[in-house]
C-alpha cells in the first residue's frame, strides 16, 4: 500500500475537484428548491429519495441501529433541516456555503471533549480567525444573513459536527450505504416537525406547485449530493490518506461564493471577502497545520 502516499492521480483529483463542485454548487440549487418547497419539507423529499430505491440495492452497512438513527436525526432533522429553513430567506447562498463550514471547529472541540485533549494554540488562533469572519458577517445588515439565519446555519453546522462524530464511532463502513440507511430515520422526525411547523396545506400547496426545475433540485439533492457525492468521496479515502484528501473540502465555500454570484447574481462586497478571507484561513489552519508541521524537517 506503499503508492497511497504518492500525490493523486491526475483523474482521482479531477473526481476530488468534481465531488467538491457538485457539493459547492448545491447551495444554488437549493435556493433554486426553495422557490417552490417549504425548507422542511424539501429536507423531507431530499432524505425519502435518498433512501428509495438505493436501499433494495444496498445491504445495510454492519452497524448499531442507534448509530444510524443517530446520523440520519442529526443530518436530516439537524443539519439540513436547519440550513434550508434558514436559506429560505435569512442568509443567502453564498455565505452559508462559508458559515456551515465552522463545522470543522465543532468536529475538532467534540473530539476534545470526548479524548480530554487540551486545545493547542494553533486551534485557538484558527477559531479566532474563523470567529472574526463570522462576526464580520454579523455585524452587517444588508439583508445577506438576519440574526436568525446566521444561528440556524451555525446551529446545522454543530448538528453536521455532531453527525461527524456518531459516523467515526462507527468505524470503517460503506459511506454511502451508511448515509443511504442513516436516512431512514432522517424522515420521520422531518415529517412531524414539516407538519407541525409548515402544515399540510403549505406543504401540499408546495408539491403541487413545483416545477420541472424544482422536482431536478430535489432529484440532484439525492443523486448529486448523496449517491455521487458521498459515493465519489468514500472511493478516494478508500485509496488515498485523508491528509491528502480531506484539505480539497475547502473549496467547497469557493465553489458555494462563487456560483451564488455568478448564477444567482449574489453579490460581493469588500467585507463579503473579508469574511471569506478570515473564515477559510481558520480552516486553512485547523486543517493544514498539523499536516505542515510534521512535514517540515
Amino acid at each position: 500500500m506503499g503508492t497511497q502516499h504518492r500525490a493523486l492521480p491526475l483523474s482521482h483529483l479531477a473526481l476530488a475537484l468534481a465531488v467538491m463542485a457538485v457539493w459547492g454548487t448545491n447551495f444554488v440549487v437549493i435556493k433554486a428548491a426553495l422557490a417552490h418547497l417549504p425548507p422542511l419539507t424539501l429536507a423531507l423529499l431530499r432524505f425519502t429519495l435518498a433512501f428509495l430505491p438505493l436501499a433494495l440495492v444496498l445491504p445495510r452497512p454492519k452497524v448499531a441501529w442507534g448509530n444510524l438513527a443517530a446520523y440520519g436525526v442529526l443530518i436530516g432533522a439537524g443539519q439540513f433541516g436547519l440550513l434550508f429553513t434558514a436559506m429560505r430567506a435569512d442568509i443567502t447562498p453564498g455565505l452559508a456555503s462559508l458559515v456551515v463550514q465552522s463545522q470543522a471547529f465543532f468536529t475538532i472541540f467534540m473530539a476534545m471533549r470526548m479524548t480530554g485533549e487540551r486545545i493547542a494554540t494553533y486551534q485557538i488562533t484558527a477559531l479566532l480567525l474563523a470567529t472574526s469572519g463570522i462576526a464580520t458577517i454579523a455585524l452587517h445588515t444588508d439583508g445577506s444573513a438576519t440574526p436568525l439565519g446566521l444561528t440556524l446555519t451555525l446551529l446545522a453546522a454543530a448538528s453536521w459536527a455532531g453527525g461527524n462524530t456518531v459516523s467515526r464511532a462507527a468505524g470503517s463502513v460503506n459511506m454511502l450505504a451508511y448515509v443511504v440507511w442513516a436516512s431512514l430515520f432522517a424522515v420521520p422526525p422531518l415529517l412531524v416537525m414539516a407538519l407541525a411547523l409548515e402544515g399540510w396545506p403549505a406543504m401540499r400547496a408546495g408539491i403541487a406547485s413545483a416545477d420541472r426545475w424544482t422536482w431536478a433540485a430535489v432529484i440532484w439533492q439525492s443523486v448529486g449530493n448523496t449517491m455521487f457525492g458521498y459515493g465519489a468521496w468514500g472511493w478516494l479515502l478508500a485509496r488515498h490518506p485523508a491528509s491528502q484528501v480531506a484539505p480539497l473540502a475547502l473549496l467547497v465555500p469557493v465553489f458555494g461564493l462563487g456560483s451564488a454570484a455568478l448564477i444567482l447574481g449574489e453579490s460581493l462586497p469588500w467585507w463579503k471577502l473579508l469574511a471569506f478571507a478570515l473564515v477559510m484561513a481558520g480552516l486553512a489552519l485547523g486543517i493544514l497545520w498539523p499536516r505542515l508541521r510534521k512535514a517540515a524537517p
